[in-house]
């Protein structure tokens, strides 16, 4: 009983513990979602698949291989030059800049589905670490002076703070060059189509990756291994052998587990741009 009531008053002071909402994060990504519903309207095929290269582009090259295994997890290196076209295909995904991103994650290994430290912990619940982190934003997860704590070695690079901070209007330059090409068909398509699918596959990895599939390791989470987000996601899906080993630049260790990231990473090793690249244990 005394151990039942001191549970509740813990979760009850954890609760009071989140944030405001943000009225301005609901209003900016309510409105993208918004415009990607006006789609049937100006659907042509090309303009869909633009919307599928660039979800592709700044999906795997820029946020699974960019961001995640290059930048947070350094799996492998790349020359500086490639290392920065890769950071901002990244900031082209309107995921936020290099260092929040890159702090975010690695707060979330570090804290894996702790209720306060995890910036997106399953433990409280699907949708919390599926989107409403974004509208309840943390000081240590949002303003720049704490969070850069985790990315010290990003906080650094004069190009990498400069992203962080304008990669807003990297949009900007897209938009234009996709009216140019296609109208606002491509806009709706290569911009607000594009990023709201783009969201909610990465999304995906934080909340269903951490509720169902199948444990081939052992951890101390519950992260999942979920074939269809993979496929989403471009081989994040296989969630649980990520976290087992989170410096293995290789994300399906199966031959089902179809990592399309993880062949991007082989052609650049090929090519002899990618190098150190970590692959899982042999045992």
């Amino acid at each position: 009983m005394t151990a039942n009531l001191l549970e509740k008053r813990e979760h009850s002071s954890q609760q009071q513990e989140t944030a405001p909402l943000s009225w301005t994060n609901v209003f900016f990504f309510g409105s993208f979602h918004l415009i990607a519903l006006a789609a049937p309207w100006y659907f042509n095929w090309s303009a869909l698949g633009t919307a599928i290269l660039l979800h592709w582009l700044f999906g795997s090259i820029g946020i699974c291989l960019g961001f995640h295994r290059l930048l947070t997890h350094r799996s492998f290196q790349v020359p500086k030059p490639l290392e920065y076209v890769f950071a901002t295909l990244g900031a082209l995904a309107l995921q936020g800049g290099p260092i929040f991103w890159v702090a975010g994650h690695r707060q979330h290994h570090l804290y894996t589905e702790d209720w306060d430290k995890d910036p997106y912990s399953a433990k409280r619940g699907f949708w919390w670490s599926h989107m409403l982190w974004i509208f309840y934003p943390k000081s240590n997860f949002f303003n720049l002076d704490e969070y850069k704590k985790a990315a010290p070695d990003l906080a650094k690079d004069a190009y990498y703070r400069w992203l962080d901070k304008y990669f807003l209007f990297l949009q900007i330059p897209v938009a234009l060059l996709l009216y140019a090409i296609g109208g606002w068909s491509f806009v709706i398509y290569g911009v607000f189509v594009r990023a709201v699918i783009l969201w909610h596959s990465t999304w995906l990895i934080n909340s269903a990756s951490h509720i169902t599939g199948y444990r081939s390791h052992e951890s101390d989470d519950n992260s999942r291994n979920l074939w269809w987000a993979a496929l989403l996601t471009y081989g994040e899906g296989w969630h649980n052998n990520h976290h087992a080993y989170p410096n293995v630049a290789k994300g399906g260790w199966q031959w089902w587990e179809i990592d399309m990231t993880w062949w991007s990473i082989q052609l650049l090793q090929k090519l002899g741009l990618a190098k150190r690249v970590i692959l899982p244990p042999t045992n």
